[in-house]
């Protein structure tokens, strides 16, 4: 495996570029021939002694970019942690296309069958509705419909505002801040948006 080590705040002797070589033929047992590892080790990154070094590696194999950083104690305690991470990561990889294409060819296979007997349905010739959801909605301000969006973990939230009683959405916006949206039925022709 090609390896391409950096260190920031650390003087990198060759005892511990021999280390850090022997650490990383690990991967190399899983990988493919002609990986590439990018290693960077950073001394210092935090005030805790615990994880004051940080230990960051990317790996490209195969056309996959994998990457995982970790911090411990020593850089060697932090790339060890690296490298059990990028061999969970490796491992998935692998297994995840195959089962994919076989997936995929079970299903080409289905099609191909049904058009052979000639029961495929013609394609809906515009957008259609994949799923409609149904909920009882509760009058709520919108601090609380902002409280409930983040307890979700959602990007926005529609809900029954207490004032207007009138359904309104809540949304994050890309600066931190929170919007809502207030629908207004405009029975004109084409008012302004």
């Amino acid at each position: 495996m090609k390896t391409n080590l950096t260190a920031r705040n650390l003087e990198l002797d060759d005892r511990l570029r021999t280390q850090i070589e022997r650490k990383l033929q690990r991967l190399d047992r899983i990988t493919h021939d002609g990986a590439e590892a990018a290693v960077e080790l950073i001394a210092n990154a935090s005030h805790t002694t615990d994880s004051a070094q940080v230990a960051e590696v990317t790996l490209r194999s195969h056309g996959n970019v994998l990457r995982s950083s970790a911090s411990g104690a020593t850089p060697i305690a932090a790339l060890d942690v690296v490298i059990d991470k990028l061999e969970r990561q490796v491992v998935r990889t692998k297994e995840r296309p195959r089962s994919v294409r076989e997936r995929h060819g079970d299903e080409v296979e289905s099609v191909l069958s049904r058009e052979a007997l000639g029961t495929i349905e013609p394609a809906p010739s515009g957008p259609s509705v994949l799923r409609t959801k149904r909920f009882a909605m509760q009058p709520m301000f919108d601090e609380d419909a902002i409280a409930q969006m983040d307890e979700l973990g959602h990007a926005f939230f529609v809900f029954l505002d207490a004032e207007t009683d009138e359904v309104s959405v809540v949304y994050r916006r890309a600066n931190g801040g929170y919007g809502v949206i207030q629908p207004v039925i405009d029975r004109g022709n084409g008012g302004s948006r």
